[in-house]
């Protein structure tokens, strides 16, 4: 039976801001929703998220792109499986492909339904990059920044109502708007820093994968800037704060076969 919505509500007396002093990482926000919610909530916003872009005609079906599936799929279970993922078990943790070169984007709901648009993947030079926007995409919902920022959005009350299976509409322009939700900075920079952390813990990729990313897309100018840069800002600091993490994690000089990446690229 689902918890009632107003048990979330404790004194703010005994609410804990959790920290990772270990990796020097921002504190986390306050957040109101149970982790059965924010995948209740991902869950029914993933539903809808596929439901437009099918609609559209730019939902992969994964029965027609297996093989595409399966090296995407590779690439991010090695992500998933570093061992420092909060909620390995318990989010679903699927990923879906956009059919949409010129979107050069990714975003995860809450609970861990990933999205990645053939734009994007078209963009990278390799693995490894991918691998880091993965792993700062994941991070997002691990560390539950999505549900702080729609709460911060859209209000406690209107989500819960979602959870609950109410304000359909609301839940159209969620699922339509999460690609562009933007996240504060303290929100991309603790991503940044545990994507290098769970690339590290892969053993396989080179952590800074991330940084290779802002660099490409920095060289580009105004003129053809990736759209992910639009709700992922400040490319230079960020750079920086990459490449300082994964050499302070001695994990930068490992190489990756681009074989897999590259057919992935092809099929798309």
């Amino acid at each position: 039976m689902r918890r009632p919505f107003l048990t979330l509500f404790l004194p703010l007396a005994v609410v804990s801001v959790v920290t990772t002093a270990a990796i020097n990482a921002p504190r986390q926000g306050f957040n109101l929703f149970s982790i059965n919610q924010d995948i209740a909530l991902g869950a029914q916003v993933a539903r809808q998220t596929d439901s437009l872009y099918r609609a559209k005609g730019q939902l992969l079906e994964k029965s027609s792109n297996a093989r595409a599936y399966t090296l995407l799929n590779g690439v991010v279970k090695r992500v998933l499986d570093n061992g420092n993922l909060k909620y390995r078990t318990q989010f679903p943790w699927d990923v879906q492909i956009i059919k949409d070169d010129q979107t050069q984007n990714a975003f995860a709901t809450p609970g861990g339904h990933i999205y990645v648009f053939t734009g994007l993947i078209k963009f990278l030079d390799n693995e490894n990059q991918l691998a880091g926007v993965l792993g700062h995409e994941i991070a997002h919902a691990d560390r539950r920044h999505s549900t702080q920022m729609l709460q911060q959005q859209y209000g406690i009350s209107l989500l819960a109502g979602i959870v609950l299976g109410n304000n359909s509409n609301q839940l159209v322009q969620i699922a339509a708007g999460l690609g562009q939700l933007k996240f504060s900075r303290s929100y991309e920079t603790e991503a940044d820093k545990y994507s290098t952390i769970y690339l590290n813990g892969t053993r396989y990729y080179a952590c800074d994968g991330a940084a290779g990313f802002f660099i490409k897309a920095e060289k580009q100018g105004s003129g053809g800037t990736p759209e992910f840069l639009s709700t992922h800002p400040n490319p230079g600091s960020r750079i920086a704060n990459i490449q300082k993490s994964a050499q302070q994690l001695g994990c930068t000089n490992r190489n990756v076969s681009n074989s897999n990446f590259e057919e992935l690229k092809r099929l798309l």
